[in-house]
């Protein structure tokens, strides 16, 4: 009888769990560089439409994550966009897949190579003809890439903590604030990659932004400014911030939005920069980042939800 109670709790709580999740999980390869995760409702239809999230800066996988900063911002954005019966398909970049096979070489990377993947991905979907519309949602430097890739066979935009200056503009004040004393160094290699000049770089303590190796990929992300982009799009957009974001502030977003007048502006209250609400100080702000099990901030799954049924 104890055996047969056990049982019965076990396929109880599993029905439940099964019933909470709605949505289901599928490993997709778009094509040998480009790999993800689709999230489906539950049950999909002929209605449903499909949100293609790019990730942020640097090596950030499907997820969202980096060596050292697990915060499935990604995931957990797409879990809950599932269960509101919108399908989400989640990528890594293909430098993991370069990494996997052992052929990656920073000095032949080039940001162009994420708008090329995004399209990619997008042609991918268009051509099963299975969702009623494709939106492209792009977190941090992925908003600028997913404003590029948007300009044609898609249906909506979501920069999610995009910036609304160039890199180039955007690092000049990092490292101004940073090293105050160097101004003048920095800003001149930064006018130097800016016109497309790669130089020799003798002040190695600066190696870990200026170094040749990474110069062409700086050059080829220097001469996009998002304000220029956004206004490209003839596309239905939503512009989403949180006043808690430590690398992008609101006042980016401000910088897209006048760019982009009809375009919509969510300023999401104490939200970060991984998408998470953030009710203390710097200190809880700093470690959210290393933190996979805080979830993703309701307002912002609200945001993008009512954005992507209204398209």
């Amino acid at each position: 009888m104890r055996k047969a109670l056990l049982l019965l709790i076990m396929v109880v709580s599993a029905s439940v769990f099964s019933q909470d999740k709605k949505f289901t999980e599928t490993e997709i390869a778009v094509n040998p560089i480009i790999n993800g995760t689709l999230y489906l409702p539950e049950n999909p239809s002929a209605k449903t439409k499909l949100i293609i999230m790019i990730s942020g800066s640097g090596p950030t996988n499907r997820s969202g994550n980096q060596i050292g900063g697990i915060t499935n911002c990604s995931k957990f954005l797409a879990q809950e966009l599932a269960k509101k019966d919108i399908a989400v398909f989640t990528y890594d970049k293909r430098m993991f897949a370069l990494m996997k096979a052992g052929n990656i070489d920073e000095k032949t990377l080039r940001f162009d190579d994420g708008i090329i993947d995004t399209k990619e991905v997008v042609h991918f979907f268009k051509s099963q003809k299975k969702y009623a519309k494709i939106i492209v949602a792009g977190h941090s430097e992925g908003s600028t890439v997913g404003m590029i890739s948007s300009q044609k066979n898609v249906d909506g935009f979501i920069s999610i903590a995009g910036p609304g200056r160039s890199a180039d503009e955007i690092l000049s004040t990092q490292l101004e604030a940073q090293i105050p004393t160097m101004k003048k160094e920095f800003d001149d290699y930064l006018s130097k990659l800016k016109n497309g000049e790669t130089f020799e770089l003798k002040n190695k303590m600066l190696a870990s932004i200026f170094r040749e190796s990474v110069q062409p990929y700086m050059i080829s992300w220097f001469k996009y400014d998002p304000q220029d982009e956004i206004k490209k799009l003839n596309i239905p957009v939503l512009i989403i911030n949180g006043t808690k974001d430590l690398q992008v502030p609101v006042s980016e977003a401000e910088l897209l939005k006048s760019a982009k007048p009809n375009a919509q502006l969510v300023i999401v209250d104490n939200m970060n920069h991984v998408l998470k609400n953030i009710l203390g100080d710097d200190t809880e702000n700093a470690a959210s980042y290393n933190n996979g099990e805080l979830p993703v901030s309701n307002a912002l799954v609200d945001a993008v939800n009512q954005f992507t049924k209204s398209i």
